[in-house]
């Protein structure tokens, strides 16, 4: 016997997946824009503080432009 998985019951909904390809794609590449950006900072001879900040703002501020242009 297999146990795969089991059929819904009839009165709950069928889920969805918990995030779409868009929304994983839009996250993942603000946080590739965080990154690149705090670490542009701390390179260029800021504290880890600022890299920290600057890359958190580039990261949050970057959600809306992306989900605007990725879609």
């Amino acid at each position: 016997m297999s146990s795969s998985s089991a059929p819904t019951p009839p009165n709950q909904p069928e889920r969805g997946p918990f995030l779409t390809v868009h929304t994983a794609l839009v996250l993942l590449t603000a946080v590739v824009v965080g990154l690149v950006m705090g670490g542009l900072v701390f390179v260029g001879g800021g504290t880890a503080a600022e890299a920290a900040l600057v890359g958190l703002t580039a990261g949050g501020a970057g959600v809306p432009v992306l989900r605007g242009l990725i879609g």
